[in-house]
């Protein structure tokens, strides 16, 4: 052969050898060098670093203007090896501004029926942002500052050397924003009934942006999406409110004689020796009486946070107040406390302060002991979080009833919210750059929390087939999960969704519950109260798993293709007893029953009681309602006759044993193992577990023979929906044919009434 040709050959076989291995190449050219910072088993280095911020604050709430004045005193300290000529100060309030980046960023159009609303949200008028007074340094000297949208540089006029403090000091105020009208992370809510307002206030103080050892100063604008990169420090926080609010926020109240009442006091103290139900604190009735009485007079509510990357506050009289001690692993106690209004009372009574106590406890069991004193469900109508303090969602009807989805919404929101103390609070990921890090761990622990509360708990997010509609639509619109925050499509999939499900799928599938709880805690412990990025937990992953997963992480976190994998071809083979050289015969198709999902198949052994089979108190009408348990067809027994045969091959002729050649093509080219269910005519059947590394050679196609002793009935391919295969259709022997339904309904309907409602009515009538 010319040697040109066999070059060009050569070359071929070289890049196609490449091509089909591509999806199972190590990650070392993609993830950052290990160093002495973060090390290649994905722990901090001997020379991890971090900075310190503390915080000296003093808030006063105007509640006539809604308005937020504030004074605070930073010290910065700079444990870098690097020297700071300048230091960078987020201003998040700045995101309201009217010549804020958010507004101008914001796609609008106008349609044919416009209505007055919209067109007022055209013409921003909320005079937004903060309103600084000054900038000073330690000796009151004004410091040069530049402001950047809702970031701020701060010239120095010597530079921070490394183990050095800068002290700052900020006096500021701003015009709080309306959530019912504008939106937002935080804000008041205005209630029209009694003329009174709820406040979730956050994100209410210059705070210093984040400098480490990956980004160096983390100072990308604040758009709205992509949420907040900060470090640790210390707080001490005065809140200056009407005499009589009620004030929650992160860290411990410090002067609680001088703002509860000694009623108020007492109940608390109770608290603190309860386990089992929550203590009222503040009633329905006393927030009643404060609405209406209405102080003009101010107090003073002091906190302190201890090692805490934020701080955060809530304040109203119409709050209802309740609390509960926790339990923790390491035999600690932790207050659970809830505050909400009247209208949700129906909800939060009964299933708040319990939900945040069961999060601190599952959390913990799956990560690290929570190690806050305290930690709190406020009712801000929304889903925020920060360190100890949470705003949730959940309203009741006027008849004080709610229907299911209302009920496991407020539920999973609190359970969501509270996790988020552990992904980013103490875990602190970087959510500017990477929302899955915290949104998508959270939501992932969040699913096996919901599951501890009730059995078949309907979780949104977690199992691998509610993934498949996202993984199977239009790849122009959906971006790798290693997206930047802001440049995500369809955010909440992306970040929330695809990501905990992957893991829920590392859980289950590939590493198997044993090696990955030890790896997830193994990770929680190394990070805690440290600043971890995707390298860090990819590589702690494998370390403490012992497992490669570089194929994993490429494919469910570096590209968009999802999981497709067909059983193209089914062959069955018997060696004939006349004629041992015969070809095999080809089997005929036959029907198949409905898959269970593996998570629900174990946490049914392995559960051995859920939250609300202790405490029957939280069960209501929608525990048991509309429970559907799938039912398999009924198989009818078949043994063949073995004949003997007096050859060299009589043993394997006696065994008369069924080999079934399978081929599968991978059309979606994420590459995951291949999980088979063979089922039997007698009614029984084998589970084979094929590892991904199956696809290392040929990622379109393979083939394998499974040898048996009895002829199969059906074949399913992921029959406990394990791997978030995006069409099911091709994964039967013989083919299945999947049904779907449609409802008929008229264009406009009435208000159904919620299923707790009519049973309410039919027992009226029952009484009468």
């Amino acid at each position: 052969m010319h040697i040109k040709k066999l070059l060009v050959l050569l070359l071929f076989l070289l890049s196609t050898n490449a091509f089909t291995q591509r999806k199972f190449a190590q990650l070392d050219q993609i993830l950052p060098d290990p160093n002495t910072y973060r090390t290649a088993s994905g722990s901090p280095g001997k020379d991890y670093w971090q900075q310190q911020a503390d915080y000296n604050i003093n808030i006063k709430l105007d509640e006539t203007n809604h308005i937020i004045y504030g004074e605070e005193v930073i010290t910065y300290t700079n444990n870098s090896p690097d020297v700071l000529s300048y230091l960078w100060i987020q201003l998040d309030q700045n995101v309201r501004a009217k010549d804020s980046d958010t507004h101008a960023l914001r796609t609008s159009s106008i349609s044919d029926k416009q209505s007055t609303t919209s067109l007022e949200n055209f013409e921003k008028t909320f005079d937004g942002g903060f309103k600084l007074e000054y900038v000073k340094d330690g000796q009151d000297n004004n410091l040069q500052f530049t402001i950047v949208k809702t970031m701020m540089r701060v010239d120095l006029p010597t530079s921070l050397k490394p183990n050095s403090k800068q002290i700052l000091k900020i006096k500021w105020h701003y015009n709080i924003n309306n959530t019912r009208e504008i939106g937002g992370r935080s804000g008041y809510e205005h209630f029209d009934d009694d003329n009174n307002d709820v406040y979730c206030i956050a994100q209410f103080y210059p705070r210093m942006c984040v400098y480490n050892d990956i980004e160096g100063w983390q100072n990308k604008q604040f758009l709205g999406r992509g949420e907040f990169t900060v470090g640790f420090g210390d707080f001490k926080v005065s809140i200056t409110v009407p005499d009589d609010y009620l004030v929650a926020a992160s860290g411990e109240l410090t002067n609680s004689k001088d703002v509860l009442t000694h009623l108020q006091q007492k109940r608390l103290q109770e608290a603190k020796s309860e386990f089992e139900q929550p203590i009222e604190i503040a009633t329905l009735e006393e927030a009643n009486e404060r609405i209406k009485s209405k102080s003009k007079r101010s107090k003073t509510w002091n906190f302190e946070a201890k090692n805490v990357r934020d701080f955060a506050f809530a304040a109203s009289r119409r709050f209802i107040w309740d609390a509960l001690n926790t339990k923790l692993p390491n035999g600690k106690t932790a207050m659970a406390m809830s505050m909400w209004v009247k209208e949700g009372d129906c909800l939060w009574s009964k299933f708040s302060t319990k939900a945040v106590a069961h999060t601190l406890k599952w959390y913990s069991h799956y990560t690290i002991d929570y190690p806050y004193p305290v930690a709190w469900s406020i009712d801000g109508n929304m889903g925020m979080e920060y360190p100890m303090i949470c705003f949730n969602h959940g309203r009741c009807e006027d008849d004080g009833t709610y229907d299911a989805r209302m009920k496991y919404s407020h539920i999973g929101v609190i359970i969501h919210e509270v996790g988020h103390n552990f992904f980013p609070m103490i875990i602190n990921s970087d959510e500017r750059q990477w929302t899955w890090m915290d949104e998508g761990l959270n939501t992932f622990v969040q699913y096996l929390t919901e599951q501890q509360w009730e059995r078949n708990y309907p979780s949104r997010r977690g199992p691998a087939q509610l993934i498949t509609e996202y993984m199977a639509g239009d790849q122009s619109k959906i971006a790798p999960i290693m997206t930047n925050s802001e440049s995500i499509f369809q955010f909440g999939n992306n970040a929330y969704f695809k990501p905990a499900t992957a893991l829920n799928i590392l859980r289950e599938t590939i590493l198997g519950r044993e090696l990955f709880d030890y790896a997830f805690k193994e990770y929680a412990t190394k990070w805690a109260f440290k600043q971890p990025y995707p390298a860090d937990f990819f590589r702690t992953m494998e370390e403490a798993s012992g497992v490669d997963l570089d194929w994993f992480w490429r494919g469910w976190f570096y590209t968009t293709e999802p999981v497709d994998i067909s059983l193209i071809e089914t062959k069955h083979f018997k060696i004939n007893p006349l004629n041992p050289e015969e070809k095999f015969e080809i089997l005929t198709e036959e029907k198949s029953s409905e898959p269970i999902n593996i998570s629900t198949i174990r946490n049914n052994n392995e559960i051995l009681k859920t939250y609300n089979e202790i405490d029957t108190t939280i069960n209501d009408f929608y525990t048991t309602f509309d429970e559907n348990k799938p039912n398999y067809l009924d198989k009818e027994k078949y043994q063949e006759e073995i004949k003997n045969f007096d050859n060299t091959d009589s043993t394997i002729i006696q065994e008369n044993k069924n080999y079934y050649q399978l081929s599968f093509e991978n059309l979606g080219g994420l590459p995951m193992p291949i999980i088979l269910q063979f089922k039997y005519q007698d009614g029984t059947d084998t589970i084979y577990r094929i590892p991904a590394e199956i696809w290392r050679f040929d990622d379109t196609i393979v083939t394998k023979v499974f040898p048996t002793d009895k002829e199969v009935k059906e074949i399913i391919l992921d029959p406990f929906l394990e791997t978030a295969d995006i069409d099911r259709s091709n994964n039967y022997y013989p083919r299945r044919e999947e049904k779907s339904r449609f409802e008929i309904f008229k264009a406009k309907q009435e208000k159904t009434r919620n299923p707790m409602q009519i049973e309410n009515d039919r027992k009226s009538n029952s009484r009468t």
